[in-house]
């Protein structure tokens, strides 16, 4: 796909400019101002080979030093002028490059915010990552950079011409001709060259994942013994790095050699015609060194000129990465008329959010997952009052999490409706039921920071007295005390400061401080050991008292006085009742249950012994 999408860029290089126009309109006074200043600087350049032949008219054959003064400050001006105006020019580049750089970023950030779990499922860490980061700086470097090398290039080009053919046309076109062979000639060479830069990027991209995995999985290598494996494949792809990039040295060396090739024939052809027309006195030797100085730079901007729409035909596939996230829609999306009343993500109107007490029900429910291409659930009903405790069970990729999803608006049913408080879910905002859900994931996330900040994320404004009480409902007081610091002290990224149990009951204590009217616990016990977990289990029968929760557990033990259990396999709801009457029935549930009492049973032996 990527590779199709760059080849249509080859033939239309500027495509995916318009579409960044809406970041490029706030900073357009600066890059007209960048245009007329870079247009002036080209002219300042190309006009100084003028000032070497007054001089040497002037000052060496006719021996008049009288302008002299006159013709020092005048070049001096000029002289300064050029170089505060690339100063400034280079100044408003850098900012141009940093601010649409963090515009990107900002919006692609903000818009990822909003889109669904199915967006996240669809595409991995790396991918969203490199287009937040990668892809944003290149496109912030081709608004500034690449741009004014075109105008500078461009008007440089111009300007030599014209006055190559005020001061002598016959001559300047001997040295106009070799504009186009030589821009042909880049033009080849840019296409050898742009598949190779392209390869060693992707190159570069494995190398940087083989790089990433042998830090982050450095135990699983160790354990695995797989050392010589990894090293293997990180040499293999720095191997193949260094012939690809032998290759585009090579090319771009004959390349370099060719337009210095070209800009030396010009040179040449300068010589012999206008030294002839020296030696016969047509031409003043003052012209001449005009024109070997023009022959010398001409070939430079064309080189430039096509190197810049080069780099604009690679970073193409930038803008259109970057485009593609920024405008991608979230399957699951609040109605203009449900932002207008209750907002949106970021600017909330929670003066207008009614209270919710916790009746959920499902009406005639079925669902796919956007990726799938089967139904998970079909014509499913189901009803939970206020307070009511539910339990959902079965094998490791079962589905258990998918009811959850629906009841916390991750994703849209199929058809039919989840009802809140007796009103379809979606005619409230996310954010008002978000931030009714208290939910605790099987693999606990904690954020860089404090033990405080980290709990804080579930009501901001706590007290360190709520933070303590939550952490003691939860038994999670000896985790903070044991550090040091205590709430202050650092999780480390990702908590990696703390182990799973650990952090696994941080996250807890961050559900329960924000007081949820609906509790949702995602296997919230798998981490920690058996005596916490007792702890916990006590907590939890307090907890949701006058809570409406949906526990998805794997130790069966944990669940038999849930008000309902429902059992998933397969993605269907196969089994539903309470422990008593699922364990009559001798089906599916009892066969999981009674194998998993008997495990149980096997390792409370070993452990006596």
């Amino acid at each position: 796909m990527d590779g199709q999408e760059e080849k249509s860029y080859v033939r239309l290089p500027w495509y995916g400019v318009p579409r960044l126009m809406p970041y490029i309109r706030p900073y357009r006074k600066v890059l007209l101002s960048m245009v007329a200043l870079g247009c002036l600087s080209s002219l300042i350049d190309a006009v100084f080979p003028l000032f070497n032949r007054y001089a040497l008219d002037t000052f060496v054959f006719g021996r008049d030093l009288s302008s002299a003064p006159a013709f020092a400050v005048i070049y001096l001006l000029l002289l300064v002028g050029f170089v505060m105006i690339d100063f400034v020019t280079l100044y408003w580049c850098c900012k141009v490059e940093i601010n649409i750089g963090r515009d990107l970023k900002n919006t692609a950030f903000s818009h990822l915010q909003t889109l669904s779990f199915s967006y996240f499922n669809q595409n991995n860490v790396g991918y969203v990552h490199s287009r937040i980061m990668s892809d944003t700086a290149r496109i912030g470097g081709l608004i500034s950079w690449r741009f004014m090398d075109i105008v500078w290039n461009g008007s440089w080009l111009l300007f030599m011409i014209v006055m190559m053919l005020i001061v002598d046309a016959y001559l300047a076109m001997f040295v106009i001709v070799l504009v186009p062979v030589t821009a042909v000639i880049i033009v080849l060479f840019q296409r050898k060259l742009l598949p190779l830069h392209r390869k060693i990027r992707e190159i570069n991209s494995r190398i940087t994942s083989h790089f990433n995995e042998g830090i982050t999985g450095a135990r699983s290598i160790k354990t695995l013994v797989i050392e010589e494996r990894m090293e293997g494949g990180f040499f293999e792809e720095t191997e193949g790095m260094k012939r690809v990039s032998v290759h585009a040295t090579r090319y771009s060396s004959f390349f370099l050699a060719t337009v210095i090739l070209m800009g030396s024939v010009a040179l040449s052809l300068v010589l012999m015609v206008g030294g002839g027309l020296t030696i016969e006195g047509a031409m003043r030797i003052s012209t001449l060194s005009v024109f070997t100085t023009y022959a010398l730079n001409i070939m430079e901007p064309v080189q430039g000129i096509i190197e810049s729409i080069s780099q604009l035909i690679q970073v193409q596939v930038n803008i259109e990465r970057v485009t593609r996230l920024i405008t991608t829609e979230s399957d699951v999306a609040d109605s203009e008329e449900v932002i207008a009343k209750y907002g949106d993500t970021f600017e909330p109107k929670k003066e207008n959010w009614e209270e919710l007490h916790g009746d959920v029900a499902f009406e005639d429910v079925t669902f796919m997952y956007p990726d799938g291409d089967e139904n998970v659930l079909e014509h499913f009903d189901l009803n939970v009052p206020h307070g009511t405790n539910i339990a959902i069970v079965g094998e490791t990729g079962a589905g258990k999490s998918t009811l959850v999803n629906l009841v916390c608006r991750f994703f849209e049913p199929t058809s039919g409706r989840v009802l809140i408080d007796g009103r379809d879910a979606r005619e409230r905002s996310q954010l008002w039921l978000h931030s009714n859900i208290g939910y605790v994931l099987q693999t606990p996330h904690l954020f860089s920071g404090s033990v405080r900040d980290n709990l804080r994320y579930g009501k901001e404004d706590a007290t360190d007295e709520e933070i303590m009480e939550a952490l003691r409902l939860v038994s999670a007081e000896g985790v903070v005390k044991k550090m040091k610091g205590g709430l202050d002290a650092d999780v480390g990224e990702g908590g990696s400061a703390l182990s799973t149990g650990e952090k696994q009951l941080l996250s807890f204590a961050r559900a329960i401080l924000a007081d949820p009217r609906i509790l949702v616990l995602d296997e919230a016990t798998s981490s920690v050991d058996t005596v916490t977990e007792k702890a916990i289990q006590d907590a939890i029968a307090t907890v949701i008292k006058g809570r409406t929760s949906f526990v998805i557990a794997h130790r069966l033990s944990t669940i038999t006085d849930a008000d309902e259990i429902l059992v998933v396999n397969d993605g269907k709801i196969i089994e539903r009742g309470k422990h008593k009457a699922l364990m009559k029935q001798r089906g599916y549930y009892y066969d999981l249950y009674t194998r998993q009492f008997a495990v149980q049973s096997v390792e409370h032996a070993v452990t006596a012994q």
